[in-house]
Parts: structure tokens; sequence; C-alpha cells
């Protein structure tokens, strides 16, 4: 008589010291209604679907999303700065419009241009999500080509910078490739 209710979250350090997590869970609708309330101290419960796995997959696709905002966020502002853009006035621009993401919202700001690098996310566990996202829509015969090449990206940050390391390191992968240095600019 016993029942794997899938519980990942998301929402990082952050979320769970607020209480504020996407708690994506997966399992029998019976089963998880006697669960709820005890996971919606973590956040907002999202039922994902009854069959086991699911709110993992649903965790592979967001913390991929993610990682893309991270490595893309970075190689735009690493091009703007080597063109003479003041990175701080291109994040303000990117979260004015279209291009606004969860890189540009809180990790450039709190931990990119101060060049803290203290997000609080570990480089290695970025990379073992976007590795599983990518086995997972194989498995699945699922396109992978942008996952691949965000793969990619991840393996050599990790790989530079260690498992340890801040995931917001792989700006610094991408400054020592384009010959630049992304933060506030002194006056």
């Amino acid at each position: 008589n016993i029942v794997q209710i899938d519980s990942p979250v998301s929402g990082g350090i952050g979320g769970a010291n607020k209480g504020t997590l996407a708690v994506m869970v997966s399992g029998p609708q019976a089963d998880i209604d006697v669960v709820k309330d005890a996971l919606s101290v973590f956040g907002k419960v999202f039922v994902i679907g009854h069959k086991p796995g699911m709110a993992q997959t649903m965790k592979l696709a967001n913390n991929f999303l993610s990682a893309t905002a991270m490595a893309a966020t970075s190689e735009a502002v690493a091009m703007g700065v080597k063109a003479g853009l003041d990175p701080a006035v291109m994040i303000a621009v990117i979260n004015a419009g279209s291009g606004r993401n969860t890189a540009s919202e809180g990790k450039f700001p709190q931990t990119i241009l101060p060049r803290t690098f203290n997000y609080g996310f570990a480089t290695a566990l970025m990379l073992k999500d976007v590795r599983l996202c990518v086995e997972e829509a194989r498995n699945l015969s699922v396109p992978d080509e942008v996952m691949s090449a965000v793969l990619d990206q991840w393996e050599l940050t990790n790989s530079e910078f260690g498992g340890d390391s801040d995931f917001t390191a792989i700006v610094q992968m991408i400054e020592r490739r384009a010959g630049v240095t992304i933060g506030e600019k002194k006056s």
C-alpha cells in the first residue's frame, strides 16, 4: 500500500525561504489530495498528471529553459559589451522588452553585474538537469538541437570552473571567449 508521488520543486533558495516554490506533483489524484496541503507549505502546487515521472519531466523542461536563459543572456550581453554597450543599460532594456527572462530579471542584476557570482545553485546541478533533459527528449524522440547546444555550454562551464562553482559562472566562461568583462560600468 505504498504510493509514489513525484514532487520536484523550482524557485531556488529564495523561493524556498519564502515558501513560494513551484511544487510539481504527479501521481494518483486521490493520493495527491492527501499530501497537497502539506506540499502547499513550500509553495504553489501544480498537479502535472497521474503517471509517475510526469512531474520530473516538467521540472526538466523548466530547468532547461532556465539554463538556456542563462546561456543566451550571457552571450547576448557579452556581444553588446564587446560592441561598447553598457551591460546595466542592456539589462534594463532587455527587462523592458521582449527579451526579458529569469536571467535578465534576477541573476544578472543580483550577482553578475556586481560580480559576486553567488546566486546559490551549483554548476554541476544545472549541468545534471540539462543532461537529463536531453536524455528525456531523446527517449521521447523529440528534436534536441537547441538542448544539445545548451548542454555543450554547461559542460564547458563545468570543466572550466568546476561543479561546485555557482552556475552564474557560465558568464565567466563566455567572457573568456569573448575577451570582455560584464559588470557595472564605473563612472
